[in-house]
């Protein structure tokens, strides 16, 4: 994320999109299941839902490169840290799982601490919070998806769909206004691309042993690093109401993830 800012200006937003899955796509290669041809490896099993996936962490990868390029980083952040209020309800809706007090407890105050970082009223609202609010939507379908596609679909398959999605839809949306990066831009690029695919792989294997549910309100320490790569890379400091909504938004994950007892799981393929 803090990539994809340092390039806001220079690139379009589906250049970046475009560049970042291809340099993502060199994690595919070391997803293969042991024994499996790739023909079989990269066919899924219920490809609708594959094909949600890959849409919905399309328009989440779009959205998020829109809002990162024009607002303060730990903001952006603040925003997105909606998704887990969004899994938590979500899932008991669609996915039918037990939901503890303490997760519906977090949900008030963690929107308690994103209404102290943006003020709604206050600073005006800008095009790119809306599309932070969507990136926290498309964030929960997508963990929601996964939950249900863990236990039949491999990594290769989800991450190969949700790429070829990612290169074919920027590739084609780039061209009236592309140009060829420059050597910094295309590491930053690359750095972009490549961590991406990394927290894609770690959010697959989380999905598979936990639940929904369980999982987001574990991120909330990127909110620490936000702030920290705000200030330093960007000179972005929060003021004193936006640092008490950050701390709200952490000790509310906090609370709920620590007040919940281990949820039990079933294990899906290794692949």
């Amino acid at each position: 994320d803090a990539a994809v800012k340092a390039l806001a200006g220079k690139l379009s937003v589906f250049e970046i999109g475009f560049f970042g899955a291809l340099f993502a796509g060199a994690v595919l290669p070391f997803m293969r299941p042991a024994g499996q041809r790739w023909r079989d490896a990269l066919r899924p099993k219920r490809p609708g839902l594959v094909m949600l996936r890959a849409a919905s962490g399309l328009l989440a990868g779009l959205l998020g490169i829109f809002a990162f390029t024009r607002l303060p980083f730990a903001e952006v952040y603040a925003i997105v840290f909606l998704a887990p209020s969004f899994v938590t309800i979500l899932s008991i809706l669609l996915l039918k799982e037990h939901v503890g007090w303490p997760r519906w407890a977090a949900l008030p105050l963690g929107l308690a601490g994103v209404l102290l970082v943006v003020r709604p009223g206050f600073e005006a609202v800008a095009p790119a919070h809306f599309a932070a609010v969507g990136v926290a939507l498309c964030t929960a379908t997508t963990v929601l998806i996964l939950r249900t596609l863990g236990p039949v679909e491999s990594r290769a398959t989800l991450l190969a769909y949700a790429l070829a999605a990612a290169i074919i839809v920027n590739g084609a949306l780039m061209l009236p206004t592309f140009r060829w990066p420059t050597a910094p831009e295309f590491l930053l690029l690359a750095a972009a691309g490549l961590l991406s695919a990394t927290a894609q792989l770690g959010l697959m294997f989380a999905t598979r042993l936990a639940a929904a549910s369980s999982i987001a309100p574990t991120q909330y320490s990127q909110m620490v690093w936000a702030v920290a790569i705000g200030a330093i890379v960007f000179a972005e400091i929060p003021d004193q109401l936006a640092l008490a909504g950050i701390m709200l938004i952490i000790a509310s994950g906090a609370f709920a993830f620590l007040r919940q007892p281990p949820a039990r799981v079933t294990r899906g393929p290794s692949a």
